[in-house]
């Protein structure tokens, strides 16, 4: 068993970093992380190529995918499969995300 203390929460991103993630566990099947987006903020991510889930712990905001889109605050919980194009826009409040990818984020990826 882990604990794992402090995930979900919000961290403000370091110097002009548009956004903060954090990977709290990782393990061949998942792994577990935080992503942060002040409000006004930008999420500049790119698709993945895990299946993903985001539990809104705070915040608000409106999520933007290829079927649409959705206002979000907490205790949203959002799945977006592997390779959908998926962006936070409209960061109304400080927004913190815990994120479960599975298998475990990059695993899927191919080094040229």
């Amino acid at each position: 068993m882990r604990i794992l203390t402090g995930a979900g929460g919000y961290v403000p991103p370091a110097g002009d970093a548009p956004n903060h993630y954090a990977e709290h566990l990782s393990v061949p099947d998942l792994s577990v992380g935080t992503y942060s987006i002040p409000s006004g903020g930008v999420d500049d991510q790119t698709p993945h190529t895990e299946d993903e889930i985001y539990v809104v712990t705070s915040g608000r905001a409106r999520i933007v995918t290829g079927d649409g889109t959705a206002d979000v605050g907490p205790g949203d919980v959002i799945f977006v499969p592997a390779g959908e194009e998926h962006r936070f826009v409209d960061i109304a409040e400080d927004l913190a995300l815990l994120v479960v990818f599975a298998p475990a984020y990059k695993s899927r990826q191919v080094n040229p």
